[in-house]
This record gives C-alpha cells, sequence and structure tokens, in this order.
C-alpha cells in the first residue's frame, strides 16, 4: 500500500512543477534570443557592407545589443529559479529522508547517512547548467529547421550532426550507466567501512588491526575505483568523438556554405548566420554528453531517496494521548531482530503496575537487552503488542511518546554538544529540569568537575569522557523530565564504587517518585530489592516475585515452577 503514496520527493517534484513551467517560458525567449546574433551577421553582410549605410549599422547594433540584455536578464532570472527551486526541494523534502534514515536503520538495522548525500546530489544537479540543457534541447529541430530554410544542404549538415551528437550520448549513457552504478555502490560501502572503523578505532589500533581493516577498506575501494575508472574512460572517449564532431561539422557547413556562395545560390551573411546557428542547435546536445555523468547520478540519487522514502514512509498522524502513570503490559509478544527471520523472543507475557520496579536478569544473549528496545519501542514486535497504560505504543507518536520514556542503553552513546543539551536532549534548555537530572543521577558533582561543566562540549572538537562518565551523564538523560517508565540497562557496568552509590540513591529516588522502572542485570545477586524479577533465558521470559527470589536464591524458577505470582515490594 505504501508504495502506491506519493512520497515527499514526489510531491515536492510535483510542487515545483510552477518553477518548471517559468524556467520553460524564459528558456523559449532565451532560445529566441539566441537568433540575435546569427541574424545580425546577416543583416551586416547583406544589408550594412552592400548598402554603406551607417544609420542602419547604428540602429542594428542597438537592438542586437539591447536584445542581448534582455537576453542576459532573461539568463539570470532562470538561473536563480533553478537555485530557489533546488533550495524549495531540498527544504521539503530533508526532514523526511532524515527521519526515514532513522526509521531504516530502526526496522532494518542497515544503512547509513547516504540518503543525505543523495539529496545534495540531486539538488547540486537542479540548479546546474545540465538540467538547463534538457530545457534548451528541444530547439535543437527548431535551429535545424532554419538551417534548412536558408538551405537544404547546410540544414543535411546540420541534421546529421545533430544525429551524430545524439548517438554519442546515447552511447554515453548505455556504456557507462551499468559502471557508474557499480561505482556508486561500492563507494558507499567503502564510506560506511570507514564510519565503523572510526568509531572503534581505540580497539583497532590497540589489537593491531589496522593494517587488515585497511585492506578490507581498499578493496572495496578500489572495486569502486576500478568501475569509476572504466566509467570515465568511456566518457572521456565519447566526450573526445563528440569535440571531434563538432568543429568538423563547423568546417563542413562554413564549407559548403562558401560552395554555395560561388555558386550563387545564397550570400556570404547566410553562410555565416547558418554557421553560428548550427553551434547554437548542437550547444544543448554538447551540454548534456559533458553533464551526462552528474545527469546519472542525480537520477541514482532520485531513486534511492525515493526507494528509501517509500519503503520507510513517515508514521501517519496519532491522535494526542494523555500521559501515562507507568502502567506497562506485554502481551504476546514474539519480536525479530531489524532484518532478521529468528524470533529473538517467543509468546512474551508480562505485566507491571506503575510505580513498580522489575529486575531483568538472565545469561549473555539470552534477549535482555532486546527485551529493553521492545518495551522502549525501538524494536517492534512481529506478533503481540506492547502497552503503555493501555495504549500501545505504536499508537503513540514517537516524539509525544520520547518525553514519557527513559532509557539507558547498555553502550551509551552521547551525541555533539554540550553536556546540558545532552541531559535535556536537544529540547528547549530548562537549567532547572537539568540540574534537577543531573542530581537525581548522582551526577551532578562530577559534571562540575569538567572544564566547562554543564557547557562542556561532548563529541568531536570536545572533551573524551570515560565510561563511567558517560553512563552517569546517559542516566541524567534517561531520567530528565521524571519520564513514567525509565528502563536502564546494565546501568552500572561501567560505574565505579561511587557510581554505584549514585545508583542505588537514583534508583531509591526513583521509587519514591513512583516512576516505573526496568532494571537489567547480568545476575540476580547485581540487583537492589525490586518488586519483580524477569528471567529471560531460551526465548522465554518468566517472571517471579522478590519473595521467590528469596526463596530459591538463584533459581527462582525452584519456588515458583516458572509461574507468575503476586509481586511484593521489598526496597
Amino acid at each position: 500500500m505504501a508504495s502506491t503514496l506519493e512520497t515527499p520527493l514526489q510531491s515536492a517534484m510535483r510542487s515545483g512543477r510552477r518553477a518548471f513551467i517559468f524556467i520553460g517560458f524564459f528558456s523559449f525567449f532565451l532560445n529566441l534570443l539566441m537568433l540575435v546574433s546569427p541574424f545580425y551577421m546577416l543583416q551586416i553582410y547583406d544589408r550594412v557592407l552592400s548598402s554603406n549605410s551607417k544609420d542602419t549599422l547604428f540602429f542594428l547594433t542597438l537592438l542586437a545589443v539591447g536584445l542581448l540584455a534582455i537576453g542576459a536578464v532573461l539568463e539570470l532570472v532562470r538561473s536563480r529559479i533553478l537555485v530557489r527551486l533546488g533550495e524549495a526541494i531540498d527544504d521539503d523534502v530533508n526532514a523526511a529522508v532524515y527521519d526515514a534514515i532513522f526509521r531504516r536503520r530502526q526496522q532494518s538495522g542497515a544503512g547509513g547517512g547516504q540518503p543525505v548525500r543523495d539529496l545534495e546530489t540531486f539538488r547540486q544537479f537542479m540548479s546546474s547548467a545540465g538540467l538547463v540543457a534538457f530545457f534548451d534541447a528541444p530547439w535543437t529541430p527548431i535551429f535545424i529547421a532554419v538551417i534548412f530554410l536558408f538551405h537544404p544542404w547546410l540544414g543535411v549538415i546540420a541534421l546529421v550532426g545533430a544525429i551524430l551528437l545524439f548517438a554519442v550520448a546515447l552511447t554515453s549513457e548505455f556504456a557507462t550507466r551499468d559502471r557508474m552504478r557499480r561505482a556508486a555502490g561500492a563507494s558507499m560501502t567503502a564510506h560506511s567501512m570507514v564510519e565503523s572503523n572510526l568509531r572503534n578505532c581505540e580497539v583497532a589500533h590497540a589489537m593491531g588491526m589496522t593494517d587488515a581493516l585497511r585492506a578490507r577498506w581498499m578493496s572495496q575501494h578500489l572495486r569502486g575505483l576500478e568501475n569509476q575508472t572504466v566509467a570515465s574512460d568511456r566518457s572521456g572517449l565519447l566526450t573526445a568523438i563528440a569535440k571531434l564532431i563538432r568543429p568538423v561539422l563547423q568546417i563542413g557547413i562554413l564549407g559548403t556554405g562558401a560552395y554555395l556562395v560561388i555558386e550563387q545560390q545564397i550570400t556570404a551573411g547566410v553562410m555565416i548566420a547558418a554557421s553560428i546557428i548550427l553551434g547554437r542547435a548542437l550547444a544543448p546536445v554538447e551540454a548534456s554528453i559533458a553533464h551526462w555523468r552528474a545527469f546519472i547520478a542525480a537520477r541514482a540519487s532520485y531513486e534511492r531517496i525515493r526507494e528509501i522514502l517509500t519503503a520507510h514512509p513517515a508514521p501517519e498522524e496519532r491522535m494526542p494521548l494523555p500521559a501515562p502513570s507507568g502502567a506497562l503490559s506485554v502481551e504476546g509478544v514474539t519480536l525479530l531482530p531489524p532484518g532478521g527471520d529468528k524470533p529473538i523472543l517467543l509468546a512474551v507475557n508480562f505485566s507491571v503496575a506503575p510505580g513498580e520496579m522489575i529486575g531483568v536478569t538472565g545469561p549473555s544473549g539470552a534477549g535482555k537487552s532486546a527485551l529493553a528496545r521492545l518495551i522502549t519501542g525501538v524494536w517492534p514486535p512481529k506478533v503481540g503488542v506492547v502497552r503503555l497504560d493501555n495504549a500501545s505504543l505504536s499508537d503513540w507518536d514517537d516524539q509525544a511518546l520520547g518525553p514519557h520514556i527513559g532509557y539507558l542503553p547498555q553502550d551509551v552513546e552521547l551525541f555533539s554538544g554540550t553536556v546540558a543539551e545532552n541531559i535535556a536532549r536537544f529540547q528547549q534548555v530548562s537549567s532547572e529540569s537539568i540540574l534537577d537530572a543531573a542530581r537525581l543521577a548522582g551526577a551532578h558533582e562530577m559534571i562540575l568537575r569538567l572544564e566547562q561543566g554543564y557547557d562542556t562540549q561532548i563529541g568531536e572538537g570536545g572533551v573524551a569522557l570515560s565510561g563511567g562518565q558517560r553512563q552517569r551523564i546517559g542516566l541524567a538523560r534517561a531520567v530528565y523530565g521524571l519520564p513514567a517508565l525509565i528502563v536502564l540497562d546494565e546501568p552500572n557496568a561501567n560505574l565505579d564504587t561511587a557510581g554505584e552509590q549514585a545508583l542505588s540513591e537514583a534508583l531509591l529516588r526513583l521509587r519514591e517518585l513512583k516512576r516505573t522502572v526496568v532494571l537489567i542485570a547480568h545476575r540476580n545477586s547485581g540487583l537492589p530489592p525490586v518488586d519483580q524479577i524477569l528471567t529471560v533465558e531460551g526465548k522465554q521470559v518468566r517472571t517471579y516475585s522478590s519473595k521467590d527470589k528469596d526463596a530459591a536464591g538463584a533459581n527462582p524458577a525452584a519456588a515458583t515452577g516458572g509461574g507468575t505470582v503476586t509481586p511484593i515490594v521489598k526496597f
């Protein structure tokens, strides 16, 4: 169904139809004005020189200069319309492309930022002389027809020349299209490798992996370079052929014209005018050959943008829902990882009352982090439903749901910006709320010891934080605004003793504030007193009360037989 809907890119192109009409309108008059120079030459040779009339020369020159000035103004206006058209398309599409990249990564776990570069490539072509050539191309047969009016022989030479150049353009398309596509694919893969390698450069350096990673990147890079080289060689050959055809045609039409002048079938003015018009007739074809690579790149970029917008459309608008209290229920959920076909979790059922704190344990790779992504809405279920206050997470708008959820992933990623901006989730900064979140997370004193405190820049050009510092700032971000549901995935993994003490105090405060907390730990012994314990193993989730934990120790199933009992508060 989604594939039949109009994407934002197609909508933007349709909205730009009026601009295309204006471009075509200006192109009409610009191409008419291109006849000024040849007809000026025609009049000079056939009228002024034969009559020796200075007045005629003066007025013809004044008229020609005036018309050419008008043409220059029209060219400026057309150029500005093209630039504004490219900007308008970018404005209409950039947010949709950015969001689609995130949805693709969330849904399939694949893809990078190439669509953003594709949008830039397409926008640049829309503002370039390459697009102008397509608007001027329909005038080629009109100019050839004018040359036919001068003399049929001259018209035949112009027509044969246009056909030859058009054949070169078609050959360029078929000779370079596949190679350019392969080169683009290999280039995107190589670029993704570089980004991945840079993210893990410390590990690569420490473990002597740099040469091996460079070899893998070089393989893709050279593959793209090889295809690019073949395509460029073929394009260069065809461009050279086109540049040979052009002067040969000029010589042919001037030589034929001179013969016809000798035979007194045309005048010298007609010969010169025909030569100038021939150059104008062939200019769009030559321009299209010169910009063919840019056209192929823009066309490929357009298709990739259209595909990602079609495959990952924006969700429909949701009716605003009231702020949740934190009641969480997972009902018959089967979860598949993005892009995978084997379930991580099967038939998961459990519920959490508002204000409860539950612990999630299980062996490595059992699916604990997948469960965290499930209940935060990062990974949608294949079967079943996740509800927050009886409303399915799919019924929420992502941006509306976000403030009600706090999430501390296992691998904490902070974004380029200040510490304060990261804690505030890059929303409108509220100093009081930021300080409250940092104090609740026990990170306030640690942040003050940074070089510029809350204004310290993180990311490229900023300070490098330790794992424990990132985790504590990530915890402050998770509790910012006191969300109804807070999911913490192994929050003490990188903490020292002081950090663990601050975490325990934060959890105690969250309980007092009646926040629903899901706390993931590798072992039961890593959990503070909680209301329920969820054990993830063998793709199944079993729930136990904290009382069962005390009775059965490391194997609560022995006390409950894997069932669910009434949870008790043991904090």
